[in-house]
């Protein structure tokens, strides 16, 4: 089974199947449980891989599209702007494979059904995209990003990246695990590379930041401090098509593509994004958040870290979005955990290599938590003075702390350094 946006506290959404689970379940439950919970939530996906082949052929295209809301596989949500237009979350599935098989080290998945839903979402990007003549680049139009708050736009920077990340890592994952069954010819891998290559992603260079989408910087670009408290939550108190105009973001868009592929954007890259798209984020999901306290955790903006981390940690508790009567956000619920251990202990795993940087916020005493890693597990305790890493568990494990290799066999204890926080 998939993991319901509400769980079993309310009954908004019926239990229905979004992409929530595959980008802020999985990560949670990767670290928390046997391995065995999050390869389910996989197989969950490929046991439907044949209703995602039918939503793509009910939109004339090739591959599979995986619905943004379903309980049988088959889209089941009824507005346009979502079933045919918000198709990121078709890379959501994707990434939630990448982000197993590279976090347990176990590549059996990927290797046989993974590959099989890789392939047939592959597919789906190469017939979505159009090629641009007059730009000599592969494009994506007519798409709803992350921020619902703008329908029917093209070249969402997100979706352009996500799509193409997708395409290279299937590829990458077909040159180690040949499967003639899954009949991918020279020409679709060639055709492949060079949507790779090619495909644009909307950029601009007076500002250095990647730009949402096509003609977003034509907006009146100002912050949610212009607006009055009366205005908000945006989505119960602006009609619709005054929302569509406006400059603000409901959710993480550009940062959610930082925070999946942090690893290949530079600290200052980060901080141009952050420092241009977070003032314009009315966070009015349950998605949101986390992923801004990740990013300023990591960044060092210590007082945007705390602010985040209790928005997302208290969305419900404290009724921010006035919806708590619908039921509790699983998303905040995870996300709260990932804001400690993704952003304020800096836990990253890329290239499955795991390291530690923890930071502790100046209003906190400490915090800590456990992990499994591996076969291994680990508990982490942070204070005033000493981060503290223990192996519970398993065999020596080789780590980073603060860009320091260990090799952890039973305890290991540093210093607490300093963050080079700042508001």
């Amino acid at each position: 089974m998939n993991i319901g946006p509400k769980g079993f506290t309310g009954e908004k959404y019926g239990g229905a199947t979004y992409w929530d689970t595959e980008a802020y379940a999985v990560p949670l439950y990767l670290a928390l449980a046997e391995p065995s919970v999050t390869r389910n939530l996989l197989k969950y996906r490929h046991n439907q891989l044949h209703q995602a082949q039918h939503n793509a052929r009910q939109q004339g295209l090739a591959g599979a599209l995986y619905p943004m809301v379903t309980f049988t596989g088959v889209e089941c949500h009824n507005e346009w702007e979502i079933t045919f237009e918000e198709i990121h979350r078709n890379g959501a599935i994707a990434y939630a494979i990448y982000n197993y098989t590279n976090y347990t080290g176990d590549e059996s998945y990927l290797a046989k059904e993974g590959l099989e839903v890789l392939v047939e979402i592959s597919r789906f990007w190469a017939d979505r995209v159009h090629f641009s003549k007059r730009h000599n680049q592969y494009m994506i139009h007519g798409v709803t990003g992350p921020n619902e708050y703008e329908n029917n736009i093209n070249n969402n920077w997100y979706t352009n990246t996500l799509a193409a990340w997708v395409l290279n890592y299937t590829s990458e994952a077909l040159a180690k695990y040949p499967r003639p069954d899954l009949q991918v010819s020279a020409d679709e891998l060639a055709k492949w590379a060079d949507i790779i290559t090619k495909m644009y992603k909307p950029y601009d260079k007076d500002l250095d930041v990647f730009v949402q989408h096509d003609g977003f910087l034509d907006k009146d670009i100002r912050p949610v401090s212009a607006l009055s408290a009366d205005d908000l939550p945006l989505n119960q108190k602006w009609s619709w098509d005054k929302i569509l105009r406006s400059p603000f973001i409901k959710q993480a868009d550009v940062l959610q593509g930082i925070y999946f592929f942090g690893n290949q954007f530079s600290l200052p890259e980060k901080q141009r994004n952050f420092d241009f798209y977070e003032p314009m984020t009315v966070h009015e999901s349950s998605l949101s958040p986390s992923i801004h306290a990740i990013l300023a955790a990591e960044l060092g903006k210590e007082t945007k870290a705390v602010e985040m981390y209790q928005r997302t940690a208290r969305l419900d508790l404290d009724n921010y979005n006035n919806d708590t009567e619908d039921g509790l956000h699983i998303t905040s619920m995870t996300g709260s955990w990932l804001a400690i251990v993704q952003g304020f202990a800096q836990m990253k795993t890329w290239d499955g290599k795991l390291s530690f940087a923890p930071f502790l916020p100046s209003v906190w005493s400490g915090f800590a938590f456990h992990v499994n890693y591996r076969g291994r597990l680990l508990k982490v305790s942070v204070n005033k003075q000493t981060v503290e890493i223990s192996l519970l568990k398993g065999d020596a494990l080789e780590i980073e702390v603060y860009g320091e290799r260990v090799k952890l066999t039973n305890n290991f204890q540093a210093a607490l350094q300093k963050s080079g926080a700042k508001s």
